[in-house]
């Protein structure tokens, strides 16, 4: 059973997988890309299973996506906010 840690090692610290993930979680329905991190339904829901090659390869794509997505995000992004936050305090 997954539970966010390695197989190998029980013990050790949960594994950390980059993603391209804003917190803006819409799906452009003409392009079938997410308005926030550029990928569609299928990658986001298969990203943890997929090898670290194919993700750093998407993620080249993702750039190139979002300059197609028809509307961009009006709202600020909750990690945006959380970073304005932390710098404003800190």
């Amino acid at each position: 059973m997954w539970n966010g840690q390695a197989e190998a090692n029980p013990g050790s610290e949960p594994l950390s997988i980059e993603s391209p993930c804003i917190l803006v979680c819409q799906i452009d329905p003409k392009t079938n890309f997410c308005f926030g991190c550029g990928r569609t339904r299928d990658e986001i829901a298969a990203w943890t299973a997929m090898s670290p090659e194919r993700r750093r390869a998407i993620m080249a794509e993702l750039p190139g996506r979002l300059e197609t997505v028809e509307r961009r995000p009006r709202r600020e992004t909750r990690r945006a906010r959380m970073l304005r936050e932390r710098s404003a305090a800190g």
